[in-house]
Formats: C-alpha cells, structure tokens, sequence
C-alpha cells in the first residue's frame, strides 16, 4: 500500500526562493473528513486524483493517478467544495532532500508551508535555516482543512 511520510513547518523567511524552482497549483476537494479525502489537483500542465486516508502522526495511506487536465478542470470548477487551494509550490534542494515549499494564496494568502516527504517516520531530516516552528499533526495546516477554515478566518 502506498504511503505518504512528511512533516511540515512554517517558515521564517524568504531565503528559500533564490534556489527554487516553481509550479502552480489549483487543488479542490470530492470528499473531506476525518477518515479520508478525495482531491483532484492540476499542478503545471499535469492533474492528477488522490485519495488519502486518516493521518497516524506523519502517515497515511495515498493513492494517487494522473487523470486528463480537462476532467480536473470539470470537477474543480462544479464538484469540488470551496474555495479552491490556490497556491505556488517551490522545489528547493537542500543537503539531499528536496523541500517543498507551499506560498497560498487567495482565502489562505500569507500562509507559507514548508514540507519535506520522507522514506521513514525516524529519518532525520537537516532542517535548514528558513524553517520554523513545526506544524506536523496540527490540522489546521492540512491543505483539505483550509478549504472549511481559510487562513484568513485564524486572525
């Protein structure tokens, strides 16, 4: 079964963006609960439907498939709960890991997750300077939970 491993954390400033490179986001919600959710996400020129399971700390099951851009599109825009998951994500390199770096925008604009994926939950992962508190387990910062509670409603 195929699992996703990540922790996730804010970050403290913009020193990440002088090596990253970017794609664009629009991501919206089938399904959001507790147990699951169903996502259909296009990302750049690729979209793609996921399904992931209830979280265990910094797992949970996630099966992903590519689906046509033009089917996403349709979903995004008449099935998907609002609002949509806007946001640039920035793939940043550092000692052999590769950072993503979530900047929101939209109901979530001036949040700026940084996560990194991992083989296993005790790998030690070198945390570079621009990361901050660590938000792993706080639901808050899941991107399906930002579509019922936006970043914009936390102030």
């Amino acid at each position: 079964m195929p699992v996703e491993i990540e922790r996730k954390f804010l970050v403290k400033n913009q020193d990440w963006k002088k090596n990253a490179e970017s794609k664009v986001f629009s991501q919206g919600y089938l399904c959001n609960d507790n147990e699951k959710t169903v996502r259909v996400r296009i990302a750049g020129k690729n979209a793609f439907i996921t399904v992931k399971g209830k979280a265990q700390y910094i797992s949970r099951a996630e099966f992903e498939y590519a689906i046509p851009v033009e089917d996403a599109l349709y979903m995004l825009n008449t099935l998907c709960q609002r609002p949509l998951i806007e946001k640039t994500r920035y793939y940043v390199p550092y000692k052999g890991f590769m950072w993503e770096i979530d900047e929101f925008e939209g109901d979530n604009s001036g949040l700026i997750i940084a996560e990194i994926e991992l083989t296993d939950e005790n790998q030690q992962v070198p945390l570079p300077s621009w990361v901050g508190v660590e938000v792993t387990g706080d639901e808050r910062y899941y991107n399906a939970n930002l579509v019922h509670n936006p970043y914009k409603n936390w102030k």
